[in-house]
């Protein structure tokens, strides 16, 4: 086994800033993702923030005291001063209306907007809240005073609200936060590389109403693409009918049948360094696709199927000088299929999944194992798609 790369933020010390958001429990996981990264590091709350989560949580998940109050001293010297002076960068997740507010002001009146006018580094916001708080004009205002000043606005999402409604306020995901915080802090790995991943599934026209299609949600692929932007990638994203919102900072294409996603991976080949076919590419289509929807009858319906374009092993084929990796979700004998899809697609790596149990396949974590050319085996484990997704990139990175 090949030594693992080094995590794209290490020795990065960030200071992550928590107020008084449903969403802070969130940001436990936040400063996990962030040192499991290789970052360093602390925490600062709002009182606010203390009614969520305890400060005993963070100091356990970041192995250092965090700062609670504006008059913390530690031996004499001043807690906010210290960390401020100490910290990269400051991520603020949740950031409440009251904190933008705040931060938008220059108001310092607790421990976290104290330390946030002594950060000299990038900060980053990613706003939690109501939806009409987040639409109010005052709130706006304020966000797009931060934007001036060189903050960087990470989300909200839209989704499921803590008043049970839904709309924009939805805190992004962890992994987002943390590819933000690495783009922020300047180049990483695969700066200066292209990384092109397919992603989702295919559609195939059976008649105007009716198609075909898979149970691939994409996430895989596009964990992957926003693992790869926040490690300095240009990436570019082709995808299929899915529901899943745009990773930052990275080219969308969207297609719908294989024939297109074939089209547009050979119309950008050239300039990939390398290509990730995590993409559930449909294997036949309808010979005839029928301009009216086709009529039920009494009897059976028999439909005449051809082969649709093979995109992984005609990049295998071609003169493609990259890394090119592909994927196989199999639900039996996983080792021999991947191997041998490895060897007939011409790949440098197959990642394989068991898909049999209900796993890989719209959830949100994956178990994966990695085959390689060179005859390496690497079992990656179970874990969350993000995760696994820099566990890839780690072993795929152009030398």
């Amino acid at each position: 086994m090949s030594p693992p790369a080094l995590p794209r933020l290490s020795g990065r010390r960030v200071l992550v800033g928590v107020s008084g958001s449903i969403a802070a429990y969130k940001a436990a996981d936040l400063v996990r993702q962030l040192r499991h990264a290789g970052a360093e590091v602390r925490v600062v709350m709002t009182r606010g923030a203390t009614a969520f989560v305890t400060p005993l949580t963070f100091e356990a998940l970041s192995a250092h005291p965090v700062l609670d109050s504006a008059l913390q001293t530690d031996q004499g010297a001043i807690g906010h001063v210290e960390l401020a002076y100490w910290a990269e960068a400051l991520v603020v997740a949740p950031a409440t209306a009251q904190v933008l507010a705040k931060l938008a002001a220059g108001l310092a009146d607790d421990a976290l907007t104290t330390t946030a006018l002594s950060v000299n580094g990038p900060l980053l916001v990613a706003p939690a809240m109501e939806s009409r708080m987040w639409h109010h004009p005052a709130t706006q205002h304020n966000v797009a005073t931060l934007r001036d000043r060189g903050a960087v606005v990470v989300g909200p999402a839209r989704g499921d609200l803590a008043s049970g409604r839904a709309g924009d306020g939805r805190l992004v995901e962890p992994a987002d936060i943390v590819a933000a915080v690495g783009a922020a802090l300047g180049p990483g790995d695969y700066a200066g590389r292209v990384v092109l991943v397919t992603a989702g599934p295919t559609a195939e026209d059976l008649d105007p109403v009716r198609y075909l299609t898979n149970r691939s949600s994409g996430k895989m692929g596009y964990a992957l693409a926003q693992a790869a932007a926040g490690r300095g990638a240009e990436v570019v994203l082709i995808h299929g009918p899915t529901a899943l919102p745009a990773p930052a900072g990275v080219e969308m294409v969207a297609v719908r049948s294989a024939q297109q996603m074939h089209d547009a991976v050979f119309a950008r080949r050239d300039r990939a360094d390398v290509i990730i076919m995590a993409a559930a590419v449909a294997d036949y289509r309808p010979a005839a696709v029928s301009e009216q929807k086709r009529k039920k009858g009494d009897g059976p319906l028999t439909i005449a199927f051809e082969r649709t374009p093979d995109i992984l092993a005609a990049l295998g084929a071609s003169d493609f000088a990259g890394t090119l990796v592909g994927f196989a979700a199999e639900t039996e004998n996983i080792e021999a299929y991947a191997k041998d899809k490895l060897a007939r697609k011409q790949c440098d790596v197959i990642c394989a999944n068991d898909v049999s149990a209900g796993q890989g396949f719209g959830a949100e974590d994956n178990h994966l194992r990695l085959f390689f050319k060179d005859g390496r085996d690497l079992d990656l484990g179970r874990g969350r798609k993000a995760a696994l997704a820099q566990r890839i990139l780690d072993e795929v990175r152009p030398a």
